[in-house]
């Protein structure tokens, strides 16, 4: 795991604080009277700026500074052992999906609920096959499996599998948004594609309920570390007041991406009974991101669209993910009827919007 040691960023004031007395004076007299004004001075001064800071962070658009010392730098134990990870599988795993820079892959994660029969799972690799330019990529897709299930039906497709379970825990059935079981999932991936950048891979990572139509490679930025979806767009894409979406994002491995999703796995503590993305949400605007050189890039709807905010131009579509939507069955409804607005399109290229959603509203 790579760490960043924490220094600390207060000076010793100790040497402003004693005044060394003159030969033969009292250490009770004028100067150490002096030592006592000089500490309530500075006692005054250091309450006043933390009212000032405190409150210039007040309001809508406050965020949190967290402790670097006490998230990133330290020694923090996973919740999850990195022993259930079998590094040197992955690795192999990973070469076969790599695609021809032998270094970057596509990843989803899934569990048995979703792998179901004609579940979102169907969906999603329906999507590739029918997209423009997408049904290569399957063959660069890992489908990473959180239960025994999700991993012989991954099998039975002939894709690139790994068998992901949690000693004690389990994933298998669908996981109600903000549940204990559902948490633990989200906080599992973090994890999980953090160790994906320590072995040197970049991944597109994707929600199997986004649906691939095109390829997304051309419309990402070169050379940024990190690239993140949205619920919604409002600005322009360096702008960190965007609303990012974890169901779809692309990294690079290097130092800054994996102390980056170090901090964030580790910030969850900051923030208990919190989701990753609501932890994303704090911790982007935190002086860490800056402080490692990460740079970060907000994806427009217009591409990567969604039921939040959908594209609203089929021409330009990239990705559409089921998000602002909860529930399995609200999911794969909403889904067929995308996948069938494709289709048409696909005939008749004048059909140039979705269908509205019938289950997921936003």
């Amino acid at each position: 795991m790579c760490m960043t040691k924490a220094t600390s960023s207060v000076p010793d004031s100790g040497n402003n604080l004693v005044a060394a007395g003159k030969s033969g004076e009292s250490p009770h007299g004028r100067f150490s009277g002096r030592t006592v004004v000089r500490s309530a001075a500075v006692l005054v001064v250091a309450t006043f700026l933390f009212i000032v800071l405190t409150r210039s962070f007040d309001g809508p658009n406050r965020y949190f500074m967290l402790s670097i010392s006490s998230v990133s730098s330290r020694n923090q134990k996973s919740n999850f052992s990195q022993e259930d990870i079998d590094t040197l599988e992955l690795k192999k795993i990973l070469d076969n999906a790599a695609m021809e820079d032998k270094k970057t892959v596509i990843i989803t994660t899934v569990n048995s609920a979703w792998m179901a029969p004609n579940s979102i799972f169907d969906l999603f690799l329906e999507s590739f096959r029918i997209g423009n330019g997408t049904h290569q990529l399957l063959k660069h897709l890992l489908v990473v499996a959180l239960d025994k299930d999700a991993s012989s039906r991954c099998m039975d497709e002939n894709l690139h599998c790994y068998e992901l379970t949690t000693p004690g825990v389990d994933f298998s059935g669908e996981k109600f948004f903000m549940t204990g079981d559902y948490l633990r999932m989200m906080w599992r991936r973090i994890e999980f594609l953090r160790i994906v950048l320590e072995l040197g891979y970049n991944f597109v990572f994707t929600d199997a309920d986004v649906m691939w139509f095109r390829n997304p490679f051309p419309r990402f930025f070169p050379h940024y570390d990190f690239q993140i979806a949205c619920d919604f767009y409002r600005y322009d894409p360096h702008n960190r007041r965007n609303s990012p979406n974890g169901g779809f994002v692309y990294v690079r491995s290097n130092d800054k991406t994996v102390q980056f999703y170090n901090f964030w796995y580790n910030a969850q503590e900051q923030f208990p009974g919190k989701h990753d993305q609501d932890v994303l949400n704090k911790i982007k605007f935190d002086p860490f991101i800056d402080r490692i050189g990460l740079e970060m890039r907000f994806l427009e709807t217009a591409y990567f669209g969604g039921f939040c905010e959908p594209s609203k131009d089929l021409d330009k579509v990239v990705t559409m993910h089921a998000n602002c939507c909860i529930g399995l069955e609200n999911k794969v409804h909403d889904i067929k009827m995308v996948i069938g607005d494709w289709k048409k399109y696909s005939k008749n290229s004048s059909i140039t919007s979705w269908t509205m959603p019938r289950k997921c509203k936003y």
